[in-house]
């Protein structure tokens, strides 16, 4: 990919799934990635991955919903590499429940406030809060791109996933409005949609519900971390230096076949 190379990238919730297959697809480009992540159990693993693959890597402790943690990783990442060009964020949680689950003729539970509120606090309030961080910098340096998971989800919905859901069609209009404000600065900002991917949250799902996704996409599997990754890689590359303010969905056609 080029113009990917000596590139600093922050890759947000690194430590596993697609944000560690990120953090590693980058490195390939002979990038400089500062993966963070709340949990730090896989910290020196994947800097040691980071730097196989062809990468420098350091890892930053980031709770990407608080202002002060963000705030500070970026001004070490700066200290340390002298600026920074791509943000990935790839950060987010799950906290399923029934907006009302009625049964019986009456309420059996519903979604709780900590419940919607956890959700959007790191999908929603932590992409706000990382992009507004990063993008001085990238006005400073005339450039930069910026990258943010979104879903299928949250093109179409999906059952129990009201916080999800709007979370994910969140990004989506907050990537528009971005493109608007950003482009004059030679800032690219794209959103990618994956469909199910298979991450620690499918590996809760019984096999029958992953043989029905399976059937409802028309590529006839379910998408690998490697799939979003490699989107995430071009999108940041010069190939797409005319890609901005889209949405790109990496589903292997699921919403084709739903």
């Amino acid at each position: 990919m080029n113009g990917l190379a000596g590139k600093v990238v922050v890759v947000t919730g690194a430590a596993a799934g697609i944000g560690r297959a990120t953090a590693v697809r980058f490195a390939e480009e002979r990038a400089r990635v500062a993966a963070w992540d709340v949990n730090e159990t896989q910290a020196s693993a994947l800097v040691s991955e980071i730097k196989e693959a062809g990468g420098e890597g350091a890892f930053f402790t980031v709770n990407v919903a608080d202002a002060a943690s963000v705030a500070s990783a970026v001004e070490s990442i700066v200290a340390r590499w002298g600026r920074l060009d791509v943000l990935v964020n790839n950060a987010g949680i799950v906290r399923d429940a029934q907006l009302v689950k009625w049964k019986d003729d009456a309420v059996v539970s519903t979604m709780t406030d900590e419940q919607f509120d956890g959700v959007i606090a790191v999908n929603l309030r932590g992409v706000f809060t990382c992009t507004r961080a990063v993008v001085p910098q990238m006005i400073r340096q005339h450039g930069g791109v910026i990258l943010t998971a979104s879903s299928v989800v949250g093109l179409y919905g999906n059952f129990g996933q009201t916080n999800y859901a709007a979370t994910k069609a969140g990004v989506i209009n907050m990537t528009r409005t971005w493109s608007r404000e950003l482009g004059r600065y030679h800032i690219r900002v794209n959103a990618v949609a994956p469909g199910f991917i298979a991450t620690d949250i499918l590996k809760d799902m019984p096999p029958k519900v992953l043989d029905a996704l399976v059937g409802k996409t028309p590529i006839g599997r379910i998408g690998q971390p490697r799939d979003v990754a490699n989107v995430y890689a071009w999108l940041a590359s010069d190939e797409a230096s005319f890609v901005h303010g889209a949405t790109l969905s990496v589903d292997g056609g699921l919403v084709i076949g739903t």
